[in-house]
């Protein structure tokens, strides 16, 4: 059984989708963000950053339970954990590897940060906003080519494209038109077709 410290965010939205797409039982405990949860000492020292998702595995290594924060890093566990989503074969993982890294550097905190200038600040700074929504776009089509002859980013469905999908969903929020992206369009439709992120995505605990 694993514990989901959990808030219906992008991120969070990353680990459910792989909880069921590996077929994993879980536990969610809802981390309400908006009302200061992540603060509280418990959560803490299971994520010193004070940041949702964080899980605990009751069954980890060495049979104990093992707790772990950041969304990649919880992502690669599982991968390794059930041997699913996530290759052995070094140039594939490789693969998979540099596509994770790039959500978990670019993709994420881009538009974490278009969500919040254009979105939630309080003063509207059109240099901030118009920075981020440049970027954001400037992802969007790194991603759109990356797609173009294939049906996901690394190949073959991975914990990347898991990490992916849930910032793309929130377009709307980005100032971004899929239909100017049709690669990136095609893939959310392929994703969202898919039972076990229909399944993730019906959460609503926010």
């Amino acid at each position: 059984m694993i514990d989901l410290y959990y808030w219906g965010t992008p991120n969070g939205h990353k680990i459910t989708i792989a909880l069921e797409e590996m077929g994993l039982e879980y536990t969610i405990y809802p981390i309400n963000i908006l009302e200061n949860d992540q603060f509280q000492p418990d959560f803490l020292r299971i994520s010193p950053n004070n940041k949702i998702p964080a899980i605990v595995d009751q069954n980890g290594p060495r049979d104990q339970p093992i707790s772990i924060f950041e969304s990649g890093a919880i992502l690669q566990y599982l991968g390794r954990k059930t041997g699913l989503f996530y290759p052995i074969d070094e140039q594939e993982r490789v693969e998979v590897e540099q596509w994770l890294m790039w959500q978990m550097g670019g993709f994420g905190p881009m538009l974490g940060q278009n969500h919040h200038f254009g979105r939630f600040a309080k003063e509207k700074i059109p240099y901030a906003i118009d920075r981020y929504v440049n970027e954001t776009k400037r992802l969007y089509k790194v991603l759109n080519t990356q797609l173009i002859g294939q049906k996901f980013v690394a190949g073959e469905y991975s914990i990347a494209d898991m990490a992916i999908l849930p910032w793309i969903l929130r377009h709307e929020w980005q100032s971004v038109d899929l239909n100017d992206y049709p690669y990136v369009q095609d893939y959310v439709e392929r994703l969202t077709a898919r039972p076990a992120i229909q399944k993730a995505l019906s959460i609503q605990i926010i």
